[in-house]
């Protein structure tokens, strides 16, 4: 028995559907669903096993196509077209579009699983992957085809509130790893406004971020992925943040993800993340994202964890709090801590502050010194700590990169 779902948008098509579907004793329609927020929550039961929907389905992209999957719903879409719907359906992962006559076929559809090897429904085929110290686009040199290397690491940093210095970190990191010659793509995944654009002195009011989340949408990041990306050397790439704190709404789940497999193909990643790890249990309802995905996503996407706290007594005490927030999100992650701004004023040394967090799980320590010149002339030049000149915050970032290197597969990341 096939049960399944229908999507209504009021189209001459549907009633007589509904009658044909229904009237087959191999199919049952279980729900006519008002629109996509419905049918993803009827399709949480586990009950479905195809959602039918019409091309004219506003909102339907790859985020829908995928959370269907995860619940073993595949969709059938029903287009007074098919051949022209078929290449955007296929974008999105739809691998069955049929007519909205006969209905004969789309009751076949229904009952009958997608052919494979059938070139005609063929899904989304990735790209060929690119060896490293290529541009992001691939492009190969001197006429040489491009080779199939090792994927990139991702590392993304994290911290819990109160500005402990997560975005100085990430771009500390990302310019660090293209002094070491290796092609790095720098994401600024906060969903409360992204600064890295700021703080690299990047003006453009284009966000490659929600750039990424329109074509994520339409099935063609892939085959696009270098427009949402700004060079800043030959080594360092920048997807920029969210404009404004309110447009986090405009990135669907799973357009992070994508973004990240696709840039670890040819370059290693880091995210620059929020401070919340909060989760919306309404997210997982209907299409709606949850504001605090973006981070869940870019911390489920990586490599390697680095969370980020001030010495000062109250950033241990957020620190700590942070990292017990984290292994209850991430069981089994051991993430590296960097514990930032460490003076000798605040009259604690590196081993006290070591044997109180290790309570905490922190066992990967590094101590990052309070070195506001530095910092301040990176900033006001708009320019990274590494761009900046040589001092004792570039030389423990590069410690730190060291030690992630170590704890990585292959140690890509260590020093050159």
């Amino acid at each position: 028995m096939i049960v399944t779902l229908l999507v209504s948008t009021g189209a001459a098509w549907e009633s007589s559907a509904f009658g044909a579907l229904n009237a087959h004793p191999g199919v049952v329609v279980l729900k006519r669903c008002v629109d996509l927020d419905d049918l993803l929550a009827a399709a949480s039961t586990g009950q479905a096993d195809v959602a039918v929907v019409g091309a004219e389905v506003s909102g339907l992209d790859t985020a829908v196509i995928d959370r269907l999957a995860d619940h073993g719903v595949r969709v059938v879409v029903v287009a007074a077209d098919p051949l022209a719907a078929r290449p955007a359906a296929q974008r999105i992962g739809v691998r069955q579009v049929v007519a909205q006559e006969p209905l004969d076929d789309l009751v076949t559809a229904v009952r009958t699983a997608p052919g494979e090897g059938d070139d005609s429904t063929a899904p989304r085929l990735p790209a060929t992957p690119v060896g490293d110290g290529t541009a992001p686009d691939g492009t190969a040199h001197d006429g040489i085809a491009p080779t199939r290397p090792s994927p990139g690491r991702v590392v993304t940093v994290w911290g819990p509130g109160g500005a402990p210095g997560r975005t100085t970190l990430a771009t500390a990191l990302a310019a660090e790893l293209a002094r070491r010659e290796l092609t790095t793509v720098l994401v600024d995944a906060d969903p409360y406004g992204g600064s890295v654009a700021q703080q690299l002195g990047v003006l453009d009011e284009v966000s490659g971020l929600l750039a990424a989340a329109r074509l994520a949408a339409s099935g063609t990041l892939e085959d696009r992925l270098t427009t949402v990306e700004r060079r800043l050397s030959d080594r360092l790439w920048l997807v920029t943040g969210l404009p404004r704190a309110d447009r986090w709404v405009e990135v669907r789940p799973g357009t992070l993800g994508q973004l990240v497999e696709l840039a670890r193909r040819v370059a290693q990643v880091v995210l620059d993340t929020g401070f919340s790890l909060e989760q919306d249990p309404a997210g997982e309802l209907g299409t709606r994202p949850e504001r605090n995905g973006l981070t869940l996503e870019a911390l489920a996407a990586a490599d390697e964890v680095v969370v980020v706290g001030s010495a000062d007594p109250v950033g241990l005490t957020r620190l700590a709090r942070g990292l017990h927030d984290l292994a209850e999100a991430l069981p089994g992650v051991e993430p590296h801590v960097a514990v930032n701004r460490m003076r000798p004023t605040l009259g604690w040394r590196e081993r006290d502050v070591a044997a109180m967090l290790a309570d905490f799980g922190a066992r990967r320590l590094t101590f990052l010194p309070d070195d506001q010149a530095a910092v301040d002339r990176a900033l006001v030049a708009g320019r990274s700590l590494l761009e900046s000149g040589d001092s004792a915050l570039t030389r423990a970032v590069a410690g730190l990169l060291d030690s992630i290197a170590a704890a990585g597969v292959g140690g890509s990341m260590a020093r050159r």
